[in-house]
């Protein structure tokens, strides 16, 4: 779309467009109001040019929000997943530390077959 606005607007200021010599062109661009249709055409199509940036630019700015949110609840998922494992993984230790414990008592309570 912005870019068949430039071409529209290009098209028709070469249509429309007198032929400019340099030397008065410092009395054109000091002039308040538009002279001729070229000029209010040039404004018309900034101002068409302008609005379709800011929709591109506000376009692109919601689906990167939209991103963004998507890739936090990814991420909210992954941690509450690596905190279970966690949890799993710090109650597998727990169980290991008191089998050894239980195993190192136990063997030491046993006499040993020499003592017998």
């Amino acid at each position: 779309m912005l870019a068949d606005q430039f071409c529209n607007a290009i098209g028709v200021l070469q249509q429309c467009a007198p032929p400019a010599s340099f030397s008065n062109i410092q009395t054109a661009i000091n002039k308040d109001q538009p002279a001729n249709p070229t000029e209010e055409y040039a404004q018309l199509f900034a101002a068409l040019i302008a609005r379709t940036a800011k929709d591109v630019d506000a376009a692109s700015l919601r689906q990167l929000e939209e991103e963004n949110h998507d890739a936090a609840a990814r991420l909210e998922e992954v941690v509450y997943r690596g905190d279970v494992l966690l949890e799993k993984i710090q109650s597998a230790l727990a169980d290991i530390a008191q089998s050894q414990l239980r195993t190192r008592n136990g063997a030491a309570s046993q006499p040993s077959p020499a003592e017998s």
